[in-house]
């Protein structure tokens, strides 16, 4: 596919995913027949966005469920047994596929983990809306139902009601806001980033051909909820460019580093002096995740 086509796609997907632009619902699924791995698997992610947003759950169900059992991609996959999961109920049909995917030693081992992860979500999901188990709001202590349950956990991994969980929507969405304001700095493969570091990080990774996410956000340990600088999905290693001195900042440093060590995630620390030996440094360190330059 042409590079400029494949991009535009891309930044396509992405955008509706941002803005929760239910009517472009048909467009993300044609595009999840896209001939371009990057488009599908964005298209995928975006799909999942979509779900607590009011659009045909089953339609969604359906289009995400092939992708995620036999896309030759295998990120691909994982981004649409992810959205699967945002489903919640409605993908109980997936469970038997999803549970063969978390068993099989055959999977990647990032492939198996979230497929185990959309196994006991849609699993939970289903109890609740048979009326077999009772969930409460973490805020307010109301009952929620199925779908509130799936919203909420989706977005917060923790649980909302409706009422609560536009509250605390909105607080992160203007907490989110300023975060993208304050990515100003382009890297090399077009990634928009906070700091000259983590743009060298980043182009270093694309000459070396190793894909990466920046800035995703993602459940560590508990309630915490952080937002890792990069994550190599295919050697699940996550890199974090500590960019700043100040006391509150080396605060938050410290306890996030205390959470990958809680979880036992496999962390790259990076600070401004190791920028003049980058190449040394990032090549020693993922040589021992399986990286082989």
């Amino acid at each position: 596919m042409d590079r400029q086509l494949e991009k535009r796609l891309s930044d396509r997907a992405v955008a509706i995913g941002r803005a929760g632009e239910i009517g472009a619902f048909g467009e993300l699924v044609e595009m999840l027949r896209s001939s371009s791995a990057n488009a599908r698997r964005l298209s995928a992610s975006a799909l999942g966005k979509l779900a607590w947003l009011g659009v045909d759950q089953a339609a969604a169900v359906a289009a995400l469920a092939p992708v995620a059992r036999r896309d030759p991609h295998p990120q691909t996959r994982q981004y649409a047994i992810k959205a699967l999961k945002a489903y919640g109920a409605a993908a109980q049909q997936c469970l038997h596929d999803l549970q063969d995917m978390a068993g099989n030693s055959a999977e990647k081992d990032y492939i198996r983990r979230d497929a185990a992860a959309a196994v006991a979500f849609i699993e939970e999901a289903v109890r609740i809306q048979t009326a077999a188990a009772e969930r409460r709001c973490q805020r307010c202590n109301a009952r929620v139902t199925a779908e509130e349950y799936a919203r909420s956990e989706q977005v917060f991994q923790r649980v909302f009601c409706d009422r609560c969980f536009d509250e605390v929507f909105l607080a992160r969405r203007n907490f989110e806001t300023q975060v993208e304001i304050n990515k100003t700095v382009e890297a090399r493969d077009g990634t928009v980033v906070q700091s000259a570091g983590e743009r060298r990080i980043a182009d270093w990774l694309t000459a070396h051909g190793i894909a990466y996410r920046y800035d995703a956000k993602f459940r560590i340990i508990a309630e915490f909820q952080i937002r890792p600088d990069f994550y190599l999905p295919e050697l699940d290693v996550y890199i974090e460019y500590w960019g700043l001195d100040t006391p509150q900042y080396k605060m938050s440093m410290y306890k996030k580093q205390m959470l990958y060590q809680q979880e036992g995630k496999r962390l790259i620390s990076i600070h401004p002096p190791d920028l003049s030996s980058l190449d040394g440094l990032l090549t020693a360190k993922l040589r021992h995740h399986g990286f082989h330059p």
